[in-house]
C-alpha cells in the first residue's frame, strides 16, 4: 500500500477491502456533478460494484446476472432529479485471434552495455549457497520501454516510441527466449521521475507492465503483477525483489520474463549475489539510455548463480516512430 505519495488517491480494489469501491462510486454520486465517470475492472469487481450501488442508492435496476463478453459496457445513467436507468452497450468488436502483423522492428548493431558474466559457485571464493534459494530457474529481465522523450523528463509512462518497442517485443524476442510466464511491477507502485509544474516528482509505474503485456498476449502466457511489497522503500525493495524471484521455490524449474524499472534491477541482483557471502563481482549499473539489454539470471540444480547481460532485444530506439501506431 504505497500511500505516502498520494494518501487520498484511490482506484478500484479487486477485493473491495472495507467497501472502498462503493464508497468511491457513491462519493461521486453524492457530489452530483454532471459528467461521465468510467470504471474499468474485471467482471467480478464491476458486477459487485453495480450491485452495491444499486442496493445502497435504491435504484432497483435489473442488473446482468453473469459475465457475457468483453464487448459489453454497462452504464448507469442518472437524471438530475435522481432517477436511474441501466443502459447496455455492445461494441460488437471481433478482433482476430492472432497477434497483429507489424513491420519488422529496426535492428540495432549491438547491446549498449559492456558484456559481463558473473558466476557464483558454492564453495568457491568463500561463497555459500543460501538456504531456500531456488533451483533450475532462468529469469530474463528487461527494462520498461521508452518512458520519456528526452533524458531529463519522465513520468513513468511510455511515449509512442515505447509503445512500438512493446508491440515489437514478440517478434524481437522470438527464438531468443522461451519463458513459461511473464511478470511485472504493479502499476499502483510508485517510482521517481521528473518534477511537474505542481512540484510532483513521483509517478505510477505504468510503463513496465505495459511493456511486457503484448509479449504475454502474443505468446498466450500467464501474466502476473508483483504486489507483495513496496518498491519505494529503498532499504527493503532490493532484498524483497531478490527474495520474491529467487527464494522459497516459487520459480524453481521455471523460465520467467520480467519487466522492471531499470533503477531497481541492479540493486536486486546485487542483493542476490551478496546473499552468497563470497567475494563476488557486483552487477554493473544499468545505463539510463539503454532500453535494449536483457539480463539473464540462472540458478542451476543446486543453486549456483550466473548473471549475464550479453543478450539484446535488437531494437534500435533511435529508429522507432515518434507517434504511436494507429489501429
Amino acid at each position: 500500500m504505497p500511500s505516502q505519495f498520494c494518501p487520498n488517491c484511490q482506484g478500484l480494489d479487486f477485493n473491495d477491502k472495507q467497501g472502498d469501491n462503493e464508497a468511491l462510486a457513491t462519493g461521486i454520486l453524492e457530489e452530483n456533478a454532471p459528467g461521465f465517470y468510467v470504471f474499468s475492472a474485471p467482471w467480478e469487481t464491476v458486477s459487485a460494484l453495480m450491485a452495491k450501488i444499486n442496493q445502497r442508492e435504491g435504484y432497483k435496476l435489473a442488473l446482468p446476472a453473469s459475465y457475457i463478453s468483453p464487448n459489453f459496457v454497462y452504464a448507469i445513467s442518472i437524471t438530475p432529479p435522481g432517477s436511474a436507468s441501466l443502459i447496455t452497450y455492445d461494441s460488437h468488436m471481433t478482433p482476430p485471434a492472432t497477434y497483429p502483423v507489424l513491420s519488422p522492428p529496426p535492428a540495432s548493431a549491438s547491446c549498449l552495455q559492456t558484456h559481463v558474466t558473473i558466476s557464483v559457485i558454492g564453495g568457491q571464493g568463500g561463497a555459500v549457497i543460501p538456504a531456500g534459494i531456488n533451483t533450475n530457474e532462468t529469469l530474463y529481465i528487461i527494462r520498461h520501454a521508452d518512458a520519456h522523450p528526452t533524458d531529463y523528463w519522465n513520468d513513468n509512462n511510455y511515449v509512442g516510441a515505447g509503445q512500438w518497442r512493446a508491440l515489437d517485443l514478440p517478434y524481437a524476442l522470438a527464438g531468443k527466449i522461451s519463458p513459461q510466464q511473464v511478470y511485472s511491477i504493479d502499476p499502483s507502485q510508485f517510482g521517481p521521475g521528473s518534477f511537474n509544474a505542481a512540484g510532483d516528482d513521483t509517478w505510477s509505474s505504468v510503463a513496465p507492465a505495459l511493456t511486457t503485456e503484448p509479449y504475454a498476449i502474443a505468446n498466450n502466457l500467464p501474466y502476473s503483477l508483483v504486489t507483495d511489497f513496496d518498491l519505494t522503500d529503498p532499504k527493503a525493495n532490493a532484498v524483497e525483489t531478490s527474495t520474491f524471484f529467487f527464494y522459497n521455490g516459487r520459480f524453481s524449474n521455471q523460465t520467467v520474463l520480467v519487466a522492471w524499472a531499470y533503477q531497481f534491477i541492479q540493486p536486486a541482483i546485487n542483493a542476490l549475489l551478496g546473499s552468497y557471502h563470497g567475494n563476488n563481482q557486483p552487477a554493473p549499473a544499468w545505463p539510463a539510455n539503454d532500453y535494449d539489454t536483457i539480463w539473464t539470471v540462472k540458478l542451476d540444480a543446486v543453486g549456483n548463480v550466473t548473471v549475464d547481460n550479453g543478450m539484446c532485444e535488437g531494437i534500435d530506439s533511435t529508429q522507432l516512430p515518434a507517434t504511436p501506431p494507429q489501429f
